[in-house]
């Protein structure tokens, strides 16, 4: 994908991804609301394919849009509409023309989000917690096959966050592709199943968490330092938290070793090997 400019967003990007829970994680800039956008069909790529389900692309955009549900970041509501009201017209504008099957998918769906006690609540004015959740539920509500989110969790509070990851970890075992673009790794490691690291609009990465985090194995340590020696090591490792020690500091570093310390190796988690693969890509 290349922007007017002469800028490259995206570049040799090849996925395959199947259904169920599919993590994209990366940078701010790595290219993937580009990505998300074109696979939403909201944008159209300079050059390349892509298929979903069996439809291209570029030739049965209505059809894809038919079978898509989508979340962006940025996703907003009009201040005039009720809840309930809103839902109902995301169902309409989805194909649904029938007044029952409507009311019964919009109530349907309120519950199944935890929304129906607010239904006559303005949409605006839900907390941060159940917009999302209203979002969510708008890209759900005409059964779709593909469902993309696009940061959803950012903002959250932790108890939101991780109702979010299980109400779309619930809906990806109908054999739906569930695509999760984030930045945040947590929401990765608890729900995917598979993932690609993006980096500088190309993929850095793909395969399941676990394989990613194998390769952190032996690149983590943690090392007790005074005040002085912990500028030292931030200088030179990429520290991935402090904990005070003392009168000084227990550090965690990712790299390949760690010189002139006493360092112990430390169980990588998925945090670490994403700041291990960055610190080799960057």
């Amino acid at each position: 994908m290349i922007y007017p400019g002469g800028k490259h967003a995206l570049r040799d990007v090849d996925l395959e991804i199947p259904t169920g829970m599919f993590g994209l994680l990366g940078p701010n800039g790595a290219g993937k609301s580009t990505l998300m956008r074109i696979l939403a069909a909201l944008m159209e790529p300079t050059s390349g394919e892509v298929n979903i389900f069996g439809y291209d692309l570029r030739r049965q955009r209505k059809q894809i849009r038919s079978i898509l549900g989508y979340l962006p970041q940025d996703f907003r509501f009009f201040a005039k509409y009720k809840t309930h009201e809103f839902l109902d017209y995301a169902a309409r504008l989805s194909g649904m023309t029938g007044t029952r099957q409507r009311k019964q998918a919009v109530d349907t769906m309120l519950e199944t989000v935890g929304l129906f006690d607010v239904r006559e609540r303005y949409a605006n004015k839900l907390s941060g917690g159940m917009k999302r959740r209203l979002g969510i539920a708008q890209a759900l509500i005409h059964s779709p096959k593909v469902i993309i989110v696009d940061e959803p969790t950012t903002g959250l509070d932790p108890e939101e966050r991780i109702r979010f990851r299980n109400l779309l970890a619930e809906f990806s075992k109908n054999d739906v592709a569930i695509i999760l673009s984030t930045h945040i790794v947590g929401d990765i490691s608890s729900t995917c199943n598979c993932m690609a690291l993006m980096n500088h609009g190309t993929v850095a990465f793909y395969g399941s968490p676990q394989q990613m985090l194998s390769r952190a194995e032996g690149k983590v340590w943690r090392i007790k330092v005074t005040g002085d020696e912990f500028f030292e090591i931030d200088r030179r490792y990429p520290v991935i938290s402090t904990i005070p020690s003392g009168t000084g500091w227990e550090v965690q570093v990712v790299a390949d070793a760690v010189e002139g310390y006493a360092a112990e190796p430390y169980p990588p988690n998925l945090e670490h090997a994403y700041v291990y693969y960055m610190s080799l890509l960057n």
